[in-house]
């Protein structure tokens, strides 16, 4: 799989290389490569890199990612390898790889310990590249100005007026229309589905499920009770500062969260202790439901 990922990684950076003098995500940022120098007449991107620059910049981009992948994969193995290992401890080969391992964290943080202070010295305004690749390539970035883009589209024109003249070109111009459509379509439709799958894998994941358990643990409450009173009484009192239940000026007013009804904190506590449901509307209600509520004097 990694041989033939490089592969199709080096004939897309070969072709963006060739047409826009820029990788594949440089050019989707509209940047292009141009060498150092200090020449003040920028070259065009359809003009192409030189051929030193060209091939230590495709080298680069694809060489230097692949080797370091299959370096990480090696240090993997062979740390795997060292606890089920069956050298005797005498063993050249065991003390070579295992000194290799002992030296591969210092190397890759010495490594990304130069990408690290390249950058920053680029953001300091010490640096002209980003990147110690940039640097190893002979290259640096800059914007596409508007002749370079005025530059680009001229040569997709001309490309495509060119395969125009014969009935054959313009089969093949067809063909090559539908496949880039579907290949779109294929694109757009394989981006979807990978958020679909992300979505899916999230929604199912063990620590989503624990947070619906969570939030589902309690039982749904059945609708309101609509409790049986005299003809006479009447269910609430007329003034909202008497208490329901004991029908008297309500002392440490308490509410029921799971309906927002106050009443007197010892009537509240008893009611709830005793039939576990709100004297209103009849909500399941457990005593950890009670609010205490507080005047602002106090």
């Amino acid at each position: 799989f990694d041989e033939i990922y490089v592969l199709l990684d080096l004939l897309l950076q070969q072709h963006y290389l060739a047409r826009c003098s820029a990788s594949f995500s440089e050019n989707f940022y509209s940047l292009k490569r141009i060498p150092i120098g200090d020449c003040r007449q920028q070259p065009l991107a359809t003009a192409g890199l030189p051929k030193r620059q060209h091939w230590k910049s495709l080298l680069l981009l694809v060489l230097v990612p692949y080797l370091k992948g299959k370096l990480e994969k090696l240090v993997s193995s062979l740390r795997e390898e060292d606890e089920y290992s069956i050298h005797p401890p005498s063993s050249s080969w065991k003390r070579f790889y295992r000194a290799f391992l002992a030296a591969y964290p210092f190397v890759n943080m010495t490594w990304e310990g130069w990408f690290l202070i390249q950058q920053l010295c680029y953001i300091l305004g010490k640096a002209q590249h980003h990147s110690p690749i940039l640097q190893l390539a002979g290259v640096r970035l800059v914007r596409l100005t508007l002749e370079d883009i005025e530059a680009l589209e001229k040569k997709s024109a001309g490309a495509t007026s060119s395969q125009t003249h014969s009935i054959k070109a313009q089969v093949q111009s067809a063909v090559r229309k539908a496949l880039g459509g579907i290949a779109f379509s294929l694109s757009t439709g394989l981006s979807i589905s990978v958020f679909f799958l992300q979505f899916l894998d999230w929604w199912y994941s063990s620590e989503n499920q624990e947070t619906i358990k969570s939030l589902t643990a309690l039982p749904t409450p059945p609708p309101p009770v609509h409790l049986d009173h005299g003809a006479g009484s009447v269910l609430l009192p007329k003034l909202k500062t008497v208490c329901p239940l004991c029908r008297r000026i309500r002392v440490n007013a308490t509410a029921l969260s799971t309906s927002g009804f106050v009443f007197c904190y010892r009537c509240a506590y008893s009611y709830v202790k005793t039939h576990q449901r709100c004297p209103i509307t009849g909500y399941a209600t457990e005593l950890q439901h009670l609010v205490k509520l507080y005047s602002p004097e106090s």
